[in-house]
């Protein structure tokens, strides 16, 4: 059994989105994160987070730039995986968005074969902790005995982190953290 599962993040990772999280105050908006600061921000007394835009196709559809280092890697890695029966999938902090043909047309734009990646949206889990989400959903995938070994790709340094941390539960799996950067060069992680 040589099988992989590679992940990638969608927002900051695969594409740069225009989409922003309004923090929510006794029914009003108090403040409104980007996606680099929503990966670092602790939501204060009384705080929730609103996602309506990051459920938006159209928003997602009209402003997502490609990261072009990464989709050419994306893509390289999804015609691999297929020939040796590894998997690809998309791990995004989102939930589901409101025109799901509309979200995956924009893949198919920049040349992403998203017939063949399956998307896991963390936020349908509930929990306001992406790295908790995206924990639970890694997990579930792992669970199934079916992967030796795994690469993680992410702009957030705390996700790449909870990723690197599952090797203990899973010694036999091998495991690649990468850290993109803004420019789309990678670090990665150990």
């Amino acid at each position: 059994m040589d099988k992989g599962l590679t992940i990638f993040d969608i927002d900051e990772t695969i594409f740069r989105t225009k989409a922003l999280i309004n923090v929510i105050h006794d029914g009003f908006v108090v403040r409104k994160l980007d996606n680099q600061e929503f990966n670092t921000y602790e939501l204060g007394p009384g705080e929730s987070y609103d996602f309506c835009e990051f459920r938006s196709a159209d928003v997602f559809n009209a402003t997502s730039e490609p990261i072009d280092k990464i989709i050419a890697k994306l893509r390289a890695i999804t015609y691999n995986a297929d020939k040796v029966g590894s998997k690809v999938i998309l791990l995004t902090a989102r939930a589901d968005f409101d025109n799901k043909e509309l979200f995956l047309e924009t893949f198919r734009e920049h040349g992403i074969d998203i017939d063949k990646i399956y998307v896991e949206r963390a936020g349908n889990l509930g929990d306001g902790d992406p790295a908790k989400n995206k924990r639970v959903i890694i997990k579930q995938y792992l669970d199934t005995g079916k992967y030796s070994r795994t690469r993680f790709y992410d702009d957030s340094q705390n996700n790449v982190n909870m990723f690197i941390s599952l090797q203990d539960e899973y010694p036999t799996i091998k495991f690649d953290g990468y850290l993109v950067n803004h420019d789309g060069s990678t670090t990665k992680v150990k």
